[in-house]
């Protein structure tokens, strides 16, 4: 078969430790201005190609991790490059507008031909965005506005006195008493907002404030799958039943639930497409809006454009918020409702990015231009197969292995993970991990069979030297 990414290197290549002298001293002064405790790698990305991450020692690493899946068609590719040299894209940088009142004559299209092209079906309306936590942030706005003008009894009834006095004091009923239920060991970013309903890990949410709104229980299915069917089922059954418990009696009333397809940084966590069938029941049931957190499962990863598509709802999500490997951000909707009722309620200096915009229409027509959402179905199976196989060689190494027919969206916990991550690096593969013990694949879109055996390969290698 031939590579999807010509030109890039036949495999990884380590010369030095990883961070080698070169990396290390550019670190050091880095971290006089920057602070740099979470640094991953130090990166050239001058040098990285394709599915290739670089270092300024001359280590080239197989990446499956992506900028935290957010490279969707490779580094340096060239029909981006050729994208970003346009006079379209030099147009939008150095003239960035505010989008909200000043858009560029051709925003219409931009949208239509990009960001709309690829909308879920039934949403044909977006609100663009800075980022994933910024599409959560304002998607939560849409849905508290959306609840309050039902209330209220229409788009056409008029705030009162009392509504607007009180919301400049932070106070009821202009500050409307209302919730979003999230998922415990779900992630939905870190603004005021949306880290109220971010449930990983303590550290995201230690000495900030907080709302007072909900959590569900999200379903610990257990695996191999085939092999507790009745477990799961009852523990999915058990998870809707708090949902519906929670909607109905919370006494901060929830106006709409956010849930992940699959929950990415709380350890790579997987339900059934009933499960997610059920909840849309449920939130129809109950007048509660349905928002799918596609931020790190959309855009191709799972074998589908969007995760969501797995579940064939009979009625679509209200929302589905989205950036990462879209390289911009925002929230599709269809209701018109959910556009609020007067100007300026939603709304800030720049609303999004042209320039990110044209920059996803690219990444579109290369997904298109070589068939990147089937290829990933194809080679996640592939994967899949052979991580199965390594499973069975090595007990205990590979547990939990999960995300078959979900294309290269694949976990597995390992009993020894944080050091399973150190000694990928030597043996010439930058993989991450997530929640208490998994460890996650997130590769890109171009990701192909040759790439996967090399990664089986040095997966192999890795688990031999623990």
């Amino acid at each position: 078969m031939s590579s999807l990414f010509p030109g890039e290197p036949e495999g990884p290549v380590v010369k030095t430790e990883i961070p080698g002298p070169n990396a290390k001293a550019a670190i050091a002064e880095l971290n006089e201005v920057f602070d740099t405790r979470s640094l991953n790698m130090l990166t050239d990305y001058q040098k990285s190609l394709g599915n290739y991450i670089a270092d300024p020692d001359g280590n080239v690493l197989l990446d499956v991790y992506a900028q935290i899946a957010s490279i969707p068609v490779g580094y340096n590719n060239p029909a981006l490059i050729k994208t970003a040299r346009s006079d379209e894209m030099i147009n939008g940088l150095i003239n960035r507008p505010a989008l909200g009142n000043f858009p560029p004559k051709d925003w219409a299209d931009v949208l239509k031909s990009g960001i709309l092209k690829v909308a879920p079906k039934g949403l044909d309306q977006v609100f663009t965005a800075m980022a994933g936590s910024d599409a959560n942030e304002t998607a939560y706005k849409a849905a508290f506005m959306w609840r309050r003008q039902q209330e209220r009894g229409g788009a056409h009834v008029e705030f009162t006195e009392e509504e607007m006095s009180s919301a400049m004091d932070n106070k009821s009923p202009g500050a409307s008493q209302l919730s979003i239920l999230s998922f415990r060991t779900g992630f939905h970013g870190r603004l005021f907002g949306s880290l109220s309903t971010t449930r990983s890990k303590p550290i995201h949410k230690l000495d900030i404030p907080a709302f007072d709104w909900p959590q569900a229980t999200f379903p610990a299915l257990k695996y191999p799958l085939d092999q507790h069917v009745e477990e799961n089922r009852a523990a999915e059954k058990a998870a809707l039943d708090e949902v519906e418990h929670i909607i109905k009696n919370y006494h901060v009333p929830p106006c709409a639930v956010i849930v992940e397809p699959i929950q990415s940084e709380g350890g790579d966590n997987h339900a059934s497409a009933e499960f997610f069938r059920g909840l849309r029941e449920i939130t129809r049931k109950h007048h509660v809006l349905m928002i799918v957190d596609e931020v790190q499962t959309g855009v191709g990863a799972t074998g589908k454009f969007w995760a969501h598509e797995h579940w064939d709802l009979p009625h679509p999500p209200d929302m589905v918020t989205f950036s990462k490997k879209a390289q911009t951000a925002g929230y599709y909707f269809g209701n018109p409702e959910l556009r609020p009722n007067k100007p300026y309620r939603q709304f800030n200096t720049w609303m999004g990015d042209p320039a990110r915009a044209i920059l996803f229409r690219a990444i579109i027509d290369e997904i298109e231009r070589l068939d990147l959402v089937n290829n990933t179905a194809r080679v996640g199976d592939y994967l899949f197969g052979k991580l199965e196989g390594l499973a069975s060689k090595y007990p205990g190494q590979f547990d939990n292995l999960r995300g078959k027919g979900m294309g290269t969206f694949i976990a597995f916990d390992n009993p020894k993970r944080d050091q399973f991550l150190a000694a990928a690096k030597k043996f010439g593969v930058n993989i991450g991990g997530s929640g208490q013990s998994a460890v996650r694949l997130r590769p890109m879109l171009i990701f192909q069979e040759k790439h996967a055996n090399i990664l089986v390969e040095r997966l192999e290698k890795i688990v031999q030297s623990l």
